[in-house]
């Protein structure tokens, strides 16, 4: 998936933003940290106001661009930043601009 074409979408960007301080943005869960383990996927689709299978769909297109990091708990997925490949991705934009 390309970089871009997944930052092309308001949505995926909202996404990333309220990951970076998902504390701030989401309530507290049963299951898994809201820093160490990421949001559940739930309460993603619910702050989009979005059905849950289109916010996976979003949430997909991050994961394969390299933006987030995707953890199973239970029936659940975590969705977390991946700040490592956000800071590769810099880079390679930076080198080749």
């Amino acid at each position: 998936m390309d970089v871009l074409s997944a930052l092309a979408s308001e949505r995926r960007l909202l996404i990333l933003g309220w990951l970076r301080d998902p504390v701030a943005h989401f309530p507290s869960q049963v299951d898994g940290d809201l820093v160490e383990d990421g949001v559940c996927s739930v309460f993603i689709a619910t702050k989009l106001g979005i059905t849950q299978p289109s916010a996976t769909g979003h949430l997909k297109i991050l994961e394969r661009a390299g933006l987030i990091q995707g953890k199973r708990i239970k029936q659940w997925v975590f969705y977390r930043r991946d700040e490592e490949g956000i800071a590769e991705i810099k880079r390679v934009l930076d080198t080749e601009l």
